[in-house]
């Protein structure tokens, strides 16, 4: 297809539209945390199960949703991913408990691990060669928007209604995504995949070495890093993220994160890239917005539009940012951007009660969000051309999968690291130092990004020229009464010609 057809741009609506989903309620639930967390009586672990329980099985299971999408049709597992994402999130705006709605975030976090996958792989599979930077590139940008717009969002939500009204937005935005898929979205699947087995067993020992290690890291602030049950998680977690590896290496295609992708090392090296660069922001977020409302004095429509700046960069600039990248290749912005990030993050660190927004804030807020818009989109695009056509699914789950688990163990052990525990969340004394410690943390972890950029990204190598005949000569002629110009071709051949 072609982005100016009717199918084109129906097709990257219902992508867009669908991940921005994902990626809304991945940032829009921080600026909730204060309110949820009073209404429903969290503690600091409770909150920070609100996101990992989302974050953990969608980043487990992106692979199997990518892996499911390349055998049984993407249009079909990106439909069925957005219905039990919508169901799930009607779950969440009706929880009557924290547990009822940590159990729902899991399910929802299922749900866009099947749509997530599918919706970049439906443009990669869709799209004419020549446009899908251009499309990749809105999408990115688009989906970065959707991420950046959740604090503004929830936090007008929040005060002119509830928090649960964050969750109840996605029934409506997934009637769109819906319809449009049906009318304009064709299926596509992997060449050959039909039929084939899923690994269901890497799915689970992928998703059991998640769950222990965030489970250790969580719990131990509460029962202490020597606890039996903290111990007893943190080495099941290990031992099954060893088993995964394992497992997937020796069933080789077969398998959900197929050896196939890692055949190149620039692929390895986006994906632990992409970590670093999403456990900062995730980093930055779960501890700004929740700082802005409890020290600052932030209403949570306010701490929404503290962030806008950010919104708009990526709205404007990340489909340039794509454009330029196609260009001079992804290592100068995959290594700038980062910096310009981490300077934006050292101005946050100091933002007191009584500060000017617009110089205390304002600055680096800007300075975040221009480092973002230049990572984005070249990142996404990188990381899909260094995996081939038909693992499209695999190699965009992975990169998801990779995002998440970034931003997993940021919420995970950012709060254990600089001693945020229990309700300190709620306490200036507790909160202001925690939070300066993990913005400094963060910018650390973009800078270290940048680093690996600089050393390892590398622009491909341009490909040959094809030789062609010179258009000034004219074309051989052809000669239908020689049939000694072919020796190879049989005497039957050579009679009837």
């Amino acid at each position: 297809m072609r982005i100016s057809s009717t199918a084109g741009r129906g097709t990257l609506l219902a992508a867009v539209v669908a991940s921005g989903m994902v990626f809304l309620d991945a940032t829009v639930v921080n600026v909730a945390l204060p309110h949820l967390g009073a209404e429903l009586h969290a503690s600091t672990a409770g909150l920070q199960w609100t996101l990992n329980g989302y974050l953990l099985t969608l980043a487990a299971f992106v692979l199997l949703g990518g892996a499911l999408g390349d055998r049984l049709g993407r249009r079909k597992v990106f439909l069925a991913g957005v219905l039990a994402f919508t169901a799930a999130s009607i779950l969440c705006g009706a929880a009557q408990n924290i547990e009822w709605l940590i159990a729902a975030r899991f399910l929802q976090g299922l749900g866009g691990a099947l749509l997530t996958p599918g919706s970049l792989a439906l443009l990669q599979s869709s799209f004419h060669p020549d446009e899908r930077g251009r499309v990749i590139g809105a999408w990115s940008g688009l989906a970065g928007v959707s991420t950046a717009l959740g604090p503004f969002l929830g936090g007008w939500l929040i005060d002119a209604l509830s928090w649960r009204a964050i969750f109840f937005l996605n029934v409506p935005l997934a009637v769109i995504v819906i319809v449009a898929a049906l009318r304009w979205t064709p299926e596509s699947r992997s060449e050959g995949a039909t039929g084939a087995r899923f690994d269901v067993a890497g799915a689970l020992l992928g998703a059991l070495g998640l769950a222990g290690v965030t489970y250790a890291l969580i719990e131990a602030q509460q029962l202490g890093p020597g606890s039996g049950q903290v111990v007893g998680a943190a080495v099941l977690g290990v031992v099954a993220a060893v088993a995964f590896v394992l497992l997937e290496r020796r069933r080789r295609e077969r398998a959900m994160l197929p050896p196939t992708l890692f055949g190149t090392r620039l692929f390895g090296v986006l994906n632990v890239y992409t970590v670093l660069v999403y456990a900062a922001l995730t980093g930055l977020t779960f501890f700004f917005s929740v700082y802005l409302q409890n020290v600052v004095g932030y209403s949570a429509l306010e701490t929404g539009l503290a962030t806008l700046p950010m919104t708009i960069l990526l709205l404007v600039g990340s489909a340039r940012s794509g454009a330029l990248a196609s260009k001079i290749g992804p290592r100068p912005q995959l290594t700038v951007g980062p910096l310009i990030a981490a300077t934006g993050l050292f101005l946050l660190h100091g933002v007191s009660r009584g500060d000017s927004y617009w110089t205390a804030i304002l600055p680096g807020i800007t300075l975040f969000g221009l480092g973002m818009t230049l990572v984005v989109a070249p990142l996404t695009a990188s990381v899909l051309a260094a995996a081939p056509d038909r693992l499209a699914g695999a190699a965009s789950g992975f990169n998801n999968a990779a995002s998440r688990v970034g931003g997993l163990l940021a919420v995970s052990a950012l709060p254990l690291v600089v001693g945020l525990s229990g309700g300190g969340y709620e306490r200036s004394g507790q909160l202001t130092p925690a939070y300066r410690q993990a913005v400094l943390l963060s910018a650390g972890l973009m800078v270290l990004g940048a680093l690996i950029a600089a050393v390892l990204v590398r622009r491909p190598g341009r490909a040959p020229k094809k030789s062609r005949p010179c258009p000034s000569l004219p074309p051989p002629p052809t000669h239908q009464h020689e049939p000694d110009q072919d020796p190879d071709r049989s005497r039957a051949e050579q009679h009837r010609s």
